[in-house]
């Protein structure tokens, strides 16, 4: 007896999946059968097990899945779930007693945790295939004849980004399905096949976001084009920034993948809860790249990358679901073992330098997303990888090949941005300089070629990353010795620097949040946002170099407050359109200096509750940890200051700050905090 396991992903037209859905929806029949979607069994309600949604489920816009859910077994994630569709159904309600004469149908997000996808074809129709009326089952019934009103938009309504509505790219969503036939005697019985999604589709703004109202009847449609005109020239996107080493995307999206059922498991997790929180800022620019142009090809093409993300689902379920199981532990070790072995072979046959850097990348990067800070199974420490990369981007000649005044590249290879990402921050949470610090002071002052892609992958303008570069760089110098007024010197040089970075644009760029009039994301503004964000936790990080640096001088309290109102600007949540994860650095430099009544602590924490569980996940969760332990031991030596005769109050001043590195040194933590 044999069994054979096949993966296939394809790419689906969402108005055509969405219109066969319609047609198989309404040739179901009204039944009460044990077999409905387990939403419905949930609610206790009669399910008429449409394709691929049934009708509740479509209506309501929760996902509606036939095969039994990870959330079915657990009492609490159960008890979760009923009050998540009962709230949604309440808003539901609300938002239809809200429309008057022009009414639009909204299909309404399932919160995190609720869904097992995105949105997908089933809830959604191509803006680009809708005729002059709306479709009686369109979730899209504009009347074009007439303005729309400010109350036809609830919060939860999903907003096309302009450039799928007018560009060839479009949302799409993937599918990776799986198929597994039995043989008896080489004669085919049972045959099962499971479906997984991933789905590029648009999110709305965070619940609570304030749309900007919309004009006068006279004004519709001349302010509606020029809208329009001015969100294109605004989020033009290039979707060839990167060369992804795996060549050009094809439109097929196909790939194929042999696993076994435990190992097909934890593949689907990873697609659907995994996959779209890996790279959140690039998503926001080029969308749909992460998915069909790096993750999915490298999982086909590369055993070790496929190793190194079946073992980041296995700890992501783990952290996810709170589970204390041995089998998930060996799910955990088992495959990345696997990684690391792979790694080896590969690196001592001195060959597929390219696969081996993504897998050994992969290893470092993706525990920036899972896991929680406590986790006890044994791994390699993050800059022990970091050498095998190191030498394996030499290797390829990376640094020269993105340096080159005489061949400036068409494309930047990816893995070279990733490598600058890690390398810079991973600098400044050892305290020592950036091993390819002295490219990076090449790009600075190139006057032809001085971007990395740095600001398209993680959200900082490169240039501010690169005064990060040079600042880690003084302070390996002052650990090696520097006298103070040399050092002292340089501090006002690079503040100098940082003050340049915010005349690139013609002045210093406005920090508001970043939405479009129609509500939906500005990338643009939102990289804008982050790298004033980054910028101002450079200045901290800076100025902690200074002798005789104290949290509460008044030029370092401004700058935390400083920093606090321009993260109230980038969107915060669970939502795909929540960014707080991806600004751990930030959070880590001003949360490090704030004092106890500083507002920064509780806008802090009101952003950990908005993220609910993700809070403790990835670098967030180990940022947010680490920071409320510095706080605690520096609330403490305040307090003993303050107990101190007023004599000795100057030199206990000097001494009561508690550095985040001794911090994370004391509890034996060698986070990378990014």
């Amino acid at each position: 007896m044999a069994t054979t396991t096949t993966t296939t992903t394809k790419a689906k037209s969402a108005s055509k999946a969405g219109a066969n859905a319609n047609t198989k929806q309404k040739a179901q029949m009204h039944r009460r059968s044990r077999t409905g979607c387990y939403t419905c069994r949930l609610r206790r309600k009669k399910c008429d097990e449409g394709s691929p949604m049934c009708t509740a489920c479509k209506h309501l816009g929760l996902a509606c899945e036939y095969k039994r859910p990870m959330w079915w077994s657990n009492n609490d994630a159960r008890r979760q779930h009923k009050d998540d569709i009962k709230m949604i159904i309440k808003r539901k309600k609300l938002s239809e007693k809200s429309t008057h004469t022009h009414t639009i149908q909204t299909s309404v997000g399932s919160p995190p945790g609720l869904s097992h996808s995105l949105p997908t074809s089933a809830t959604f129709t191509d803006p680009l295939e809708r005729g002059r009326s709306g479709s009686i089952d369109s979730h899209f019934g504009f009347n074009f004849n007439s303005p729309q009103s400010s109350h036809d938009f609830g919060s939860f309504t999903p907003q096309m980004h302009p450039d799928f509505m007018f560009s060839q790219y479009s949302p799409y969503e993937i599918d990776v399905k799986t198929e597994r036939q039995m043989f008896i005697n080489d004669i085919p019985t049972l045959r099962e096949s499971t479906t997984s999604t991933f789905s590029t589709f648009a999110t709305p703004p965070p619940p609570g976001t304030v749309l900007a109202q919309f004009p006068r009847e006279g004004e519709w449609t001349e302010q509606v084009y020029s809208e329009r005109r001015e969100s294109l020239t605004e989020e033009t996107l290039n979707v060839n920034f990167f060369d992804f080493s795996h060549g050009p995307s094809t439109a097929s999206r196909q790939v194929a993948i042999e696993l076994d059922e435990g190992d097909q498991r934890l593949l689907d997790h990873f697609v659907q809860f995994v996959l779209p929180t890996i790279f959140p800022i690039l998503e926001s620019n080029q969308h749909g790249s992460v998915s069909s142009d790096l993750i999915l090809p490298a999982l086909q093409n590369n055993k070790g990358y496929l190793h190194c993300c079946l073992s980041i689902a296995a700890q992501h379920y783990k952290a996810a679901m709170g589970l204390q199981d041995d089998e998930m532990d060996g799910d955990i070790m088992r495959h990345r073992y696997a990684t690391i072995s792979s790694l080896c072979d590969a690196l001592n046959k001195d060959e597929n330098h390219q696969q081996i850097l993504e897998a050994a990348l992969g290893l470092i990067f993706f525990q920036c997303g899972v896991g929680r800070f406590d986790d006890t199974l044994p791994d390699i420490p993050w800059h022990q990888h970091f050498l095998a990369v190191v030498s394996l981007v030499q290797k390829l000649d990376l640094p020269r090949i993105v340096s080159d005044p005489i061949e400036p590249l068409t494309q930047t290879p990816f893995n070279m941005t990733l490598t600058a990402w890690i390398d810079i921050l991973g600098a400044t949470m050892q305290g020592r300089a950036p091993t390819f610090a002295h490219t990076y002071r090449e790009k600075h002052l190139s006057p032809t070629n001085p971007s990395l892609g740095l600001r398209e992958l993680m959200g900082c303008e490169d240039r501010v990353m690169y005064l990060v570069s040079e600042i880690a760089c003084l302070e390996a110098l002052k650990k090696d010795g520097m006298d103070d007024i040399t050092l002292c010197q340089h501090v006002h040089v690079l503040g100098d620097q940082i003050g340049l970075t915010e005349m690139d644009g013609g002045g210093p760029a406005p920090v508001v949040l970043p939405f479009n009039a129609n509500g939906s994301l500005s990338p643009k503004q939102l990289s804008k946002n982050i790298t004033a964000a980054f910028r101002l936790a450079a200045r901290i990080y800076l100025c902690s170099l200074v002798p005789g640096f104290s949290p509460a001088q008044d030029s370092c309290v401004g700058l935390v407050d400083k920093l606090t109102t321009v993260l109230q600007q980038i969107p915060s949540g669970a939502t795909a359109n929540g960014f707080d994860r991806s600004l751990a650095w930030v959070y880590l430099m001003g949360g490090s200096v704030s004092l106890a009544n500083s507002p920064f602590r509780a806008f802090f924490e009101d952003r950990v509750a908005q993220l609910g569980e993700l809070a403790h996940f990835g670098s967030f969760g180990r940022v947010a940890c680490l920071l409320r332990e510095v706080w605690l031991q520096n609330d403490l030596q305040h307090t003993q200051g303050s107990l101190s005769s007023q004599q000795e109050a100057p030199q206990q001043q000097q001494q009561q700050h508690i550095h985040w590195r001794d911090v994370m040194q004391m509890k034996g933590w060698d986070y990378l905090l990014i």
